[in-house]
């Protein structure tokens, strides 16, 4: 029951963004796309402009990359009852510390409000546990790197909260990829298959993301699927901003939703890139989350984290 829980929540963290040996090919997805009139203008390979998508390890990389540096992150998670009231919430500003091979966390201020931990200080809600999860680091963490080369994510290999955590970076890093043990919708996540391409609409355009021109690559579902197709759905929109030399991924909005019957989610992901010398590094992560399944409590939660002043 709780694999349900952290997949309906799954938000935050190289593979490829087309990458599976049975999906759609960059030739044949390129007739499936339609390009706007500024993007035609620009003569864009739109094959060549699939295939380096495809490989892309940049967006993957730019977390890595947190793992070797010094920062500070604003953390803001809110619970909320049904009618989008605060239930309970953490406020908190850490600064993760790098020294040689080594990385540790300090508490800089912290604010809890309502039962958002127990009285031993055990989180309440899945939510705010995966996040801490994630974005924490208890005592010292060391032996890590940003090489993303040869990196395999081994889901049947692990168990528990680990296991959860790979098949969360799987969805995140690689949208579109089947990932094993997920019941119901493990095998309708290949966006990117010959079938299930068909039940979506792929779009590049040429626009500003914060003052940056960028190429616009969006996933979304078809509109007026009948309630069969539906089901074969899980990812409602995957828009992705590129930079139009590099193709580093500026930012990536996700919108995932789905009805199992045993449990339901509709989950809403953002993250926005920036720059720290000639290291891409996330800036802000927000998520908003409901879900429900069966004999737990629905639980609905929002979370921003905000990363800033990196150092070596």
């Amino acid at each position: 029951m709780r694999r349900l829980i952290f997949i309906a929540v799954s938000f935050i963290f190289s593979c490829p963004l087309i990458a599976q040996k049975d999906s759609t090919d960059a030739e044949a997805l390129s007739r499936m796309i339609s390009l706007s009139e500024v993007v035609i203008r620009s003569d864009l390979d739109v094959p060549k402009f699939l295939k380096q998508v495809r490989f892309d390890t940049s967006f993957y990389k730019a977390f890595r990359n947190l793992r070797v540096l010094s920062f500070t992150s604003f953390n803001d998670i809110r619970m909320l009852d049904k009618k989008g009231n605060q239930k309970a919430s953490l406020q908190s500003k850490t600064k993760q510390n790098r020294q040689g091979s080594c990385r540790t966390m300090d508490v800089l201020e912290e604010k809890k409000n309502g039962d958002i931990c127990d009285e031993d200080g055990n989180w309440n809600y899945y939510t705010a546990e995966l996040y801490a999860s994630l974005f924490f680091t208890h005592g010292k963490v060391c032996g890590e790197s940003n090489v993303v080369q040869g990196v395999e994510r081994k889901v049947r290999e692990k168990k528990g909260l680990e296991k959860h955590k790979e098949q969360l970076k799987m969805m995140f890093f690689n949208p579109g990829k089947k990932i094993p043990g997920i019941p119901f919708i493990g095998d309708k996540l290949d966006v990117f298959d010959k079938g299930a391409a068909q039940l979506y609409d792929f779009n590049i355009d040429l626009d500003e993301y914060k003052g940056q021109l960028c190429y616009v690559f969006s996933i979304k579902a078809k509109p007026g699927l009948s309630s069969s197709k539906k089901d074969k759905i899980v990812f409602d929109n995957i828009t992705t901003w590129f930079h139009p030399k590099t193709l580093e991924i500026i930012a990536r909005n996700y919108d995932l939703s789905y009805d199992a019957g045993v449990y339901d989610f509709d989950v809403s992901m953002e993250v926005q890139m920036t720059h720290f010398g000639n290291y891409l590094v996330p800036q802000v992560i927000r998520y908003k989350g409901d879900w429900d399944v069966a004999f737990k409590k629905r639980e609905r939660g929002a979370f921003t984290a905000t990363l800033f002043d990196f150092k070596l």
